[in-house]
């Protein structure tokens, strides 16, 4: 009878340790696909632990440490509210229409300020720092599709940190090669800046 008493405190002890984390995840990754997106820093919600060397080798690489994050899959992008911007864009000089949520939503969905300033990383190692200012000025968007259809990882994919610099006459005045420096494709991880 001990022992049955034992292994129930410990679960229940286990569960209310793992609470936060497993609720934050049913909510925010429900189908449970892969993690595509990370978001750390000064956020309030998680829904994974700490960086694992062994097993997160690529931000392992890239130097990131942090204690806990939150994490979207696919699905759970898709399920916040998605904006759609029609840029013209560097690679074919073509308008191409990208949507996704904004990143604004997407660091509210992680307990981040919506004040707060960003750096946005991609898989191939870029990063650039975007001031809290410059996310709403320009209303940058994690676009998740390409002209209707999901990005591949290879491509632009599977996700992109992109505005519509059409719309704004200070990037419209540029050359369209120097439009987008500050839109990592390939982004994979969000490092939101304390204030």
């Amino acid at each position: 009878m001990k022992k049955r008493a034992f292994l129930h405190t410990t679960a229940a002890a286990a569960a209310a340790i793992l609470s936060p984390f497993t609720h934050a995840k049913a909510s925010a990754t429900q189908s449970g696909g892969p993690a595509l997106l990370t978001v750390t820093g000064a956020i309030t919600r998680a829904n994974r632990g700490a960086l694992d060397p062994a097993l997160d080798q690529l931000m392992a690489k890239q130097k990131l440490s942090f204690d806990r994050a939150f994490t979207f899959d696919f699905a759970a992008l898709d399920r916040l509210p998605r904006q759609t911007i029609s840029p013209v864009i560097e690679y074919d000089e073509k308008a191409h229409q990208l949507s996704g949520p904004t990143v604004e939503d997407v660091l509210k969905a992680a307990g981040g300020a919506a004040n707060a300033s960003v750096l946005l990383r991609a898989i191939d190692g870029y990063a650039v720092r975007v001031e809290a200012s410059d996310l709403r000025k320009y209303r940058f968007i994690v676009a998740t599709r390409l002209d209707g259809q999901p990005m591949a990882l290879g491509g632009l994919g599977p996700l992109w940190a992109v505005y519509d610099a059409d719309r704004f006459p200070d990037m419209a005045a540029k050359p369209l090669n120097q439009r987008f420096g500050l839109c990592p494709w390939g982004l994979y991880h969000i490092h939101v800046a304390p204030q």
